[in-house]
């Protein structure tokens, strides 16, 4: 009985330590620098989307709506098969949606953050020392240096 006793407190504990270690390799992933910075950029990612989805729902589409014909625009479009109504125009709103959406983030994140990786390139190229230049006495003392090898 004491035996079992013993067993039962000894695992207790090694799970308490797996636990204690799991949590301790938790914390060290998630406050990596990397993670931290990932997590910042899918925040402001979201934020983003959420600002281009509202321009789009909000002026774009309705401009498109004008544009197309019908009361609605393109959100009255459907095709009645019985009873049943399938409202194709709000699917083509949402991809058109899609699309504006995916090119603003695209023109955003690949052209916009080149654009300043670039510059950020430049600016690092420029600041680096330029090589120095050579004056002509050490020029002739590099020849005297050859010329003595050469013997």
């Amino acid at each position: 009985m004491n035996r079992m006793k013993a067993q039962l407190q000894s695992g207790a504990t090694g799970a308490a330590r797996q636990l204690g270690s799991a949590l301790e390799e938790f914390r060290n992933f998630a406050f990596k620098g990397n993670v931290v910075d990932m997590a910042v950029g899918v925040i402001i990612g979201a934020a983003f989307g959420k600002i281009v989805d509202s321009l789009v729902k909000n002026i774009l589409m309705p401009v498109i709506g004008l544009l197309t014909p019908g009361e609605q625009g393109y959100v009255g479009w459907k095709i009645v098969i019985g009873a049943k109504e399938i409202p194709y125009g709000q699917f083509f709103g949402e991809c058109i949606n899609f699309v504006i959406v995916a090119f603003a983030l695209y023109l955003f994140m690949v052209k916009f953050m080149g654009f300043l990786m670039a510059q950020k390139r430049q600016q690092a190229a420029a600041a680096a020392p330029a090589a120095p230049v050579e004056t002509e006495d050490q020029k002739l003392l590099k020849e005297i240096r050859d010329l003595l090898a050469k013997k």
